[in-house]
């Protein structure tokens, strides 16, 4: 059965599993806690269950091609209607279709309250696209929750909620300096059962699930099974340092594999929510790839694959205000590490807005500074067309040896006959060998060389003098700027044949 990553529910928790006998150095050892009660007994009236509900139109537009109503991606409506409908297919009923009232369950825990208002966090799935949110305290009182702001890239919802009754809230902690192995407690509402804790310990931290764009998950094995989904994640002075939304699962249920997001990452979300009733990211304006050992190698880049490589940059945008270029490799912003490419877009967008900060970049062999002034993320940003080249040049077809694609300067009859834009500029692909580096690599016919070890080319001939002064400098790798129907990337193919080129023995 295929693994699933699945949104998160709390914990189903029956005991606590003893730590096993380790000896580790007397310097750094934590013994396992005698007992969690104390600290539970203190943070459990701070966690909520989260009550949704939502009507369903049988037809419409919400409606799918199975006759089931369409939800966002990981709503937990969809879950739900889609095991009522696969128990009618597998039965043969036929019901007559008629709106239906969905209702779903999640977790949430309290931040803030004062002069009658309380301030609770949860999962954006746990409440997307519900008519009515109900929040329910640990002593069965029932309020109904207005929802403050969302955000869809983070998971994040914040309510606010009325009442006279003292609410009692939670702080967040500091998710940086948690290490993997430290104990943590979880605290939610698995299968509707109502306030449940489980403990474990920090698997791993920095994960990436490709669920979102800033994906940095601590992994931990504290049981989190359906309903989970956001609650807290407390380490053991009782602060908040994640909050439960993804599991790693065949079966739906937990197997020890759960993710929460870090608190320094929902600190800034939750804040801005509660300001603006949105989030407001910062945004550089690129399109950028992980760098590989054929790219770090193919541009000189020493120590290994690092940073992020630029493959667009958006016109009139931060990055091309800053003058950052195409194939740029981003090694520094405003003084972080960028060691991989998915660290860049989570550090731009926790930037303030219209903050001047320097941009470290690997160009042309060496690193250059530049200053770029931080913009707001537009809600749909543009992606940037390619970079216009040096006019077109008529030419028959040229093979790249130990490429394994033939190319040639874009004619009217090529533009014609690949579909082109007015705008395309380059040397197309007219061949792929098969089980060549290029065709390995994913290049077909139609595809465009914008550039060669970033500079602009307009002829097989400008091509093949890029390769050769490659393959020259030592390099075992060119560096090319292809364009294809999905947009602009990266490249790294060989630059001289397979083998190499060797004397006569």
């Amino acid at each position: 059965m295929a693994r699933m990553f699945r949104p998160a529910a709390a914990l189903l928790a029956v005991g606590l599993l003893a730590a096993p006998l380790v000896t580790p150095p007397p310097a750094v050892a934590r013994g396992a806690p005698e007992s969690f009660a104390d600290l539970v007994e203190r943070l459990l009236p701070s966690v909520v269950n989260i009550q949704t509900s939502q009507t369903v139109q049988a037809r419409g537009d919400r409606q799918g091609p199975d006759g089931m109503p369409q939800f966002p991606p990981g709503s937990p409506f969809e879950e739900f209607f889609r095991e009522f409908f696969d128990r009618q297919q597998r039965g043969g009923e036929r019901q007559p279709q008629r709106p239906r009232r969905a209702q779903s369950l999640g977790s949430g825990f309290i931040i803030e309250y004062s002069n009658g208002e309380g301030y609770i966090v949860t999962n954006n799935h746990v409440i997307d696209g519900a008519d009515e949110v109900n929040v329910v305290l640990t002593d069965n009182t029932t309020l109904r929750a207005e929802v403050v702001g969302r955000d869809q890239r983070t998971d994040i919802a914040l309510l606010r909620v009325k009442t006279e009754k003292r609410l009692q809230p939670v702080r967040f902690g500091n998710s940086e300096t948690l290490r993997i192995g430290d104990w943590v407690v979880a605290i939610g509402n698995p299968f509707g059962l109502g306030g449940t804790v489980t403990a474990g310990i920090v698997s791993a931290r920095g994960r990436d699930i490709r669920i979102g764009p800033y994906d940095d998950f601590i992994q931990t094995d504290a049981a989190i099974n359906r309903g989970n989904s956001g609650g807290p994640l407390f380490n053991m002075a009782g602060e908040v340092v994640g909050i439960n939304t993804a599991i790693f699962s065949p079966t739906g249920g937990s197997i020890g594999i759960g993710f929460a997001i870090p608190s320094n990452i929902a600190t800034n979300v939750v804040a801005q929510l509660r300001e603006f009733g949105r989030t407001r990211r910062g945004w550089l304006g690129v399109r950028i790839q992980q760098v590989t050992e054929e790219i770090a190698e193919s541009v000189g880049l020493p120590d290994g694959p690092r940073g992020a490589l630029v493959a667009g940059v958006n016109e009139g945008g931060p990055a091309d205000r800053a003058r950052l270029q195409n194939g740029d490799i981003v090694l520094r912003f405003d003084g972080h590490e960028i060691r991989e490419m998915r660290t860049l877009p989570r550090v731009v967008a926790e930037t303030p807005i219209g903050k001047q900060v320097p941009v470290v970049v690997w160009r042309a062999g060496r690193e250059l500074t530049l200053t770029a002034t931080v913009g707001e993320l537009p809600e749909d940003t543009q992606q940037a067309a390619a970079t216009p080249g040096p006019q077109d040049r008529g030419g028959r077809p040229v093979e790249l040896p130990g490429i394994g694609m033939r190319v040639a300067s874009i004619t009217p009859e090529l533009r014609e006959r690949f579909g082109l834009s007015a705008e395309a500029k380059g040397v197309v692909v007219v061949e792929v060998l098969p089980n060549s580096p290029a065709a390995e690599r994913g290049i077909r016919a139609g595809d465009v060389v914008v550039e060669v070890q970033q500079e602009a080319v307009s002829t097989p001939a400008e091509v093949q003098q890029r390769i050769d002064r490659a393959r020259q400098a030592g390099r075992r790798n060119v560096l090319m700027l292809i364009e294809s129907q999905q947009g602009l990337r990266w490249v790294p193919l060989p630059a001289a044949p397979q083998g190499g080129n060797r004397a006569p023995g």
